[in-house]
């Protein structure tokens, strides 16, 4: 079994912050792959389903998200799930907004989401889903950024990566981590605008038009 788990802060006063990116991807992976209802279970809401060949628990933890460890370790010690088969879904201030990078392991980066899972698990080697939500230029600015509001512009870049970050869930179950980066690039891809029509030049006298 995969664990498969979004981030965020539980309530509705914290549900469109950047910082609740992780739970937004959770639901668009439920309803693109028709998971099962939502319910209470190991310290946070779960959802059961299948992606690709793989068993998929979907968690969204609700505590607080310096305490999303411990929904993650009841979890997986009740499945016995070793960190390599469980995957994280965050929040990435270091990333351009829609931009997603997909990596195993590494340092937490001052999340305090991420902190509280290797802590809780005792290692740090699970995977992560890096979701760019963009830098606000200075430090003292990201707390602020990362606990406000999605703008009405990023709809334009917000509902297309959610959908496409779905799409490509299947890839990411399989451990197909370059390829579901590929996908949701692809699919993300802003339009090419449609080349204007030429127009003939009009012929001048004597000329055979």
């Amino acid at each position: 079994m995969l664990l498969l788990v979004g981030l965020g802060n539980p309530g509705a006063r914290y549900a469109r912050h950047r910082h609740n990116i992780g739970f937004m991807v959770a639901d668009a992976i439920a309803r693109a792959h028709g998971f099962g209802a939502w319910r209470n279970r190991f310290s946070g809401l779960v959802s059961e389903g299948r992606l690709g060949a793989e068993r998929v628990l979907l968690q969204k933890p609700q505590g607080y998200m310096n305490l999303s460890g411990h929904a993650v370790a009841e979890a997986a010690r009740f499945y016995k799930i070793p960190p390599g088969d469980i995957v994280v879904c965050h929040d990435e201030i270091d990333l351009a907004p829609g931009k997603v990078r997909i990596k195993t392991g590494g340092g937490v980066a001052g999340h305090n989401g991420l902190r509280s899972i290797a802590g809780q698990l005792g290692s740090p080697d699970f995977r992560r889903v890096r979701l760019g939500v963009g830098h606000p230029g200075h430090k003292d600015r990201v707390h602020g950024h990362v606990l406000g509001d999605f703008g009405a512009a990023d709809r334009e870049w917000l509902d297309p990566l959610l959908d496409a970050v779905a799409a490509a869930a299947p890839l990411i179950a399989a451990g197909d981590d370059a390829g579901a980066m590929n996908k949701i690039a692809l699919l993300t891809r802003p339009a090419r605008p449609e080349p204007e029509p030429s127009v003939p030049k009009p012929s001048g006298p004597g000329e055979i038009g």
